[in-house]
This record gives structure tokens, sequence and C-alpha cells, in this order.
């Protein structure tokens, strides 16, 4: 990206155990990039704290993207959440969420721009009503589907939905152009 050409861009954050090119995210980058979409996958696998993943977060090159995307799963869900109020980027999507969990259970701040919020019923790991909670307090778009934790099953449901919120983003933006 440069400052003369900008790029629109998904930025994934994954989970606390997994990495940044796992299974969802290489599967939503196709996604992404078949929507125009530059694609950012950060490498958090140096800390477990959720605050420096965030830290994290905030230093990476965003600025100047003509379209900014945040997507998380888990704990990156949680990293998204809480970098987007001081971003603002375009969209935020969320996979389960780490939200309200002990450890890290502050309340992120507030952003208004368009949030996308999928959970599985079968989620062992961070309660739906989390999720729940989170969605209902920002008016956020929520899905929940027939699926555990990594949401792995669900992967073409999960490209559907990121399919449908980058076309919310590229409409926008033509309109202001």
């Amino acid at each position: 990206m440069s400052a003369d050409n900008p790029e629109r861009l998904v930025c994934f954050a994954h989970g606390k155990e997994s990495g940044p090119w796992g299974t969802k995210i290489t599967y939503l980058s196709k996604v992404a990039h078949a929507k125009g979409f530059a694609t950012l996958s950060p490498d958090y696998r140096f800390t477990h704290d959720p605050d420096a993943r965030v830290r994290h977060l905030l230093a990476q090159p965003l600025s100047g993207a003509d379209g900014l995307v945040l997507v998380g799963s888990s704990m990156g869900g949680y990293v998204s959440a809480f970098a987007a109020s001081q971003i603002q980027p375009d969209a935020l999507f969320l996979m389960a969420p780490a939200v309200y969990m002990p450890g890290y259970d502050a309340e992120p701040q507030e952003y208004t721009g368009d949030t996308v919020v999928v959970h599985g019923w079968h989620d062992d790991i961070v309660p739906v009503d989390h999720a729940l909670r989170f969605a209902r307090s920002r008016n956020a778009e929520f899905h929940i589907l027939p699926a555990g934790h990594t949401l792995n099953d669900q992967l073409e449901t999960l490209g559907a939905l990121l399919d449908l919120c980058l076309d919310r983003v590229r409409q926008r933006h033509e309109q202001h152009d």
C-alpha cells in the first residue's frame, strides 16, 4: 500500500493457539482477494497477552487503506474489537470473539462502524452469550452457526458472510468516489 495508491485491506488477527495463516484465515483471504482486497495477517504467537496483541495490531501499517476491514477469531476477535476504537476500520468481522473472558474481560471501547459477529452454538471455549452480549451492545449483525469454537466446519458460510461484509465496504467507498 502506498499513499498514492491506497488499497482495500483485510487485516486478520488469529486466535490464541493458532497462527497467522491457519485454516480460516487462508480460506477467508481467498474470499478477500476475489473481492479486490489485499490481506495482512500479523503473527501474534510471540505472546498470549491480549493487550500486547492489541498493541501489535495498532503498530501495523494500516493507514491509507481505502476500505479497511479487521477480521478476528477468538482472542483475535478480542484484539480486533479493542483496536477498532483507535483504528476506526470500515468494518469489523469477528468469529467466536473472546470477549468478557477471565483475564481479558474489559469492555471494548465504542466502535460504531459495521460489525458482524459469528459464533458457534457448540462453542465450549467462549460462551455464545458473551458474543451475543457484545453484538447486542453494538447493534451488530449476529450469526449463530451449528459449530464449535473453531468454526472450521463452516468455512463456506464464513466466506459468504465475509463476502457480504466486503461488498458493503466496497459500495460505501464507491458512493464516496
